[in-house]
Parts: structure tokens; sequence; C-alpha cells
């Protein structure tokens, strides 16, 4: 069984091929999962795994933690190009997120100024205003759109609520025009009986719409890298996805990464 990856509440540095040298921040637990999407291809497992015992990183507890790494990081030369929320779950689920993006970025002021911050997130948390508010802060808010088609959404990410649709997600997203960075999982495959494909000429024409509305300052384009807790799910190889890619970047004008 698929299970939580991260098992710290600091951890890395990792290399990310979109991010580069990435220390990553797990608010979550860390022996289980908590997240308001359970996608079929999350590296972190289902959520049928439980939160686990540990609980939740409290704010204080990150900003030590952090503080520590940073200062060790810096005393051995060690380059850093992205402090990046992340883990074994939602990280805008945190009852504090704000204050911990203010100390994150502090800290990152303080130790690795040139270094960005960035929160991948799901976006289904992004109306709320605080944490509107705290993503509006972070270099690199990276916020989810996987369909904006309601079944292939509902299909491949699961949300844990019956009210997250794609055109909720698409108007709470609208707020960050230029301000955020939409990232999309293509991939295709079944599910409980269900075929499901967000690479077809309806679902990119559906997703240029959103786009188009969302207005973000770049969409990121990516597949299946890692093993996922879903079975038949296949991979969109590299050159289909960047003539996916380059169909949306003609269509939108906005720029397209394709990884």
């Amino acid at each position: 069984m698929q299970t939580v990856l991260f098992h710290s509440t600091i951890f890395g540095p990792i290399h990310s091929r979109r991010l580069g040298v990435s220390l990553g921040i797990n608010l979550m637990p860390n022996d289980g999962k908590i997240c308001s999407f359970d996608c079929l291809y999350c590296e972190a497992g289902f959520n049928a795994q439980g939160p686990g015992k540990d609980g939740i990183a409290s704010r204080n507890g990150v900003k030590h933690q952090l503080k520590e790494k940073l200062e060790q990081m810096l005393a051995e030369g060690r380059s850093l190009d992205v402090i990046t929320f992340s883990g074994n779950g939602e990280p805008t689920l945190h009852p504090n997120f704000k204050e911990i993006v203010h100390d994150v970025l502090m800290l990152r002021d303080r130790y690795y100024p040139q270094a960005k911050v960035s929160v991948l997130s799901n976006a289904t948390m992004a109306g709320r205003p605080k944490v509107a508010e705290a993503l509006k802060t972070v270099d690199n808010n990276i916020l989810k759109l996987d369909s904006a088609v309601a079944m292939t959404m509902r299909t491949i990410n699961r949300p844990q609520s019956p009210n997250v649709l794609p055109e909720g997600v698409i108007a709470d997203l609208k707020q960050f025009a230029g301000q955020c960075i939409v990232q999309t999982m293509m991939l295709r495959g079944e599910w409980e009986g269900k075929h499901f494909d967000n690479t077809t000429d309806a679902e990119v024409e559906a997703l240029i719409k959103a786009y188009r509305e969302i207005a973000p300052r770049e969409i990121m384009l990516y597949s299946l890298d890692r093993k996922t807790p879903a079975e038949n799910l296949v991979k969109i190889e590299h050159d289909e996805l960047q003539a996916i890619g380059d169909r949306i970047a003609a269509a939108t004008g906005i720029p397209v990464q394709v990884n």
C-alpha cells in the first residue's frame, strides 16, 4: 500500500523537477495524511491510511525546525532555490497557515533571501480570506486544477466535500490573477470501472476556457513520475504533453511549463 512519504516537518532539500533545490515543509502529520482531496495519483497515498497519531505541526515547531535547518545549510555552504509547502496532505488546512507563512518568509529573508517560497495547494481552501491573504504573499502560489469538467475532476481528485466543483475552484482562483501558477496533472486511466482522460479535445478546451478566466502568470503541465496508490493510471509521455502545452499557450497567451 502506498503511504505517506514525509516523516518530518522539515524535509530535504530535494531536487524538484519544477522548482529546483527545494526544502520542504510538511504541516500535516508525520505518520498520516489529512487532505481535502483524495487524488488517485497522490504520492502520499490515499486518505484511508488515516491521520496518524502525531497530529499536525505546531507553529512554533515549524519555526524552530526551519531555523535550525537553514542555519545548518548556510554553515555547510549549501544552495537553496525554494522553500516549499507540500507534504502529507493539504497545507492550507492548517489553522495557523497564514501565521506560519509569515514566519517562513521572515526566516527566508534572514538566511536565504534569494530563495523563493512556494505553496503547492489543491486550491480547495483558496476561497477562505486568511488563506487567500497568505497565498498572495508567497513567491510561487501554485494551485491545482486538473480538470474543468465536474465528472472528471471528481473522479481524479475525489474531493471530500460534495460542494467542491470546478466552477467554484475557478471562481476562487480568479482573485489571484497574475499572482498564481495553475498546475495541472495530465493523465488517463480507469477507476472503479470508470474510464477518464483529461487530455481529450473537450477536456483541453474546458481547461483553456478556465485558464483564460483565471489569468495565471504561468501554467504547469505535468504527468506521473512516482508510484501512485491507484493502479491502471497512464502517464502522458513528453511529446504528447508538449503538444497539449503548445495548444494551450497558443490559445491563452499564457506561458506553459511542461515537465
